[in-house]
């Protein structure tokens, strides 16, 4: 599995050399980038509009579905990417960050199972 080959940073600079080689940064500023998050991401869930969740594994076992989920996964990462170069923030420090404050507002003890009070 690539994913545990490949750094986030790597996939950062995969993409600044990819927008670089076509001169793109003039248009990747963070306004744009968050529009193109918010678009891919509803491209994403264009594949599940109208699927119920007792369908899930019929769409997982389709492979042009399953195809065309994966670009659109791929296209909202690499925007993320590309925003996170913008305004350089590191994404992984903001995860850890993110994950510990999430912690501390959901504690496992109290929110096993369930996602309410």
């Amino acid at each position: 599995m690539k994913d545990q080959e490949t750094t986030v940073g790597e996939l950062r600079q995969m993409f600044a050399r990819f927008v670089a080689e076509r001169n793109w940064q003039q248009f990747h500023d963070a306004k744009n980038l968050a529009s193109s998050i918010a678009i891919e991401t509803a491209e994403l869930m264009e594949h599940f509009q109208w699927v119920r969740s007792d369908q899930l594994d019929s769409v997982r076992n389709d492979p042009a579905q399953m195809a065309a989920i994966r670009e659109e996964i791929a296209d909202v990462f690499a925007f993320v990417l590309a925003f996170a170069n913008s305004l350089d923030i590191d994404l992984s420090a903001a995860i850890e960050d993110k994950m510990t404050k999430n912690a501390r507002k959901y504690p496992a003890e109290r929110y096993y199972g369930r996602y309410k009070e």
